[in-house]
């Protein structure tokens, strides 16, 4: 189970960030061994990754470029 306080780092990230566009999620990782947070972005967008910060309430932040996330059709 995830320290309650990334949890805490991660939801405010995410309140900041989601209605961005080119955000496509948050998560919480690992980076060097280290909790971290995870920003996906859509596509490589220097403005964006100028609104994302290096760290975020003491955690790294490490931004990963995945494409738009879509929902998998689970009914075949």
């Amino acid at each position: 189970m995830a320290d309650t306080s990334i949890m805490a780092a991660q939801k405010a990230l995410t309140d900041s960030l989601i209605t961005k566009s080119g955000v496509v999620g948050t998560a919480i990782g690992l980076c060097e061994a280290a909790p971290c947070i995870k920003v996906y972005i859509a596509r490589r967008d220097e403005e964006l990754l100028k609104q994302i910060p290096d760290t975020f309430m003491g955690f790294r932040v490490d931004v990963e470029v995945t494409g738009e996330f879509r929902a998998r059709d689970t009914t075949s």
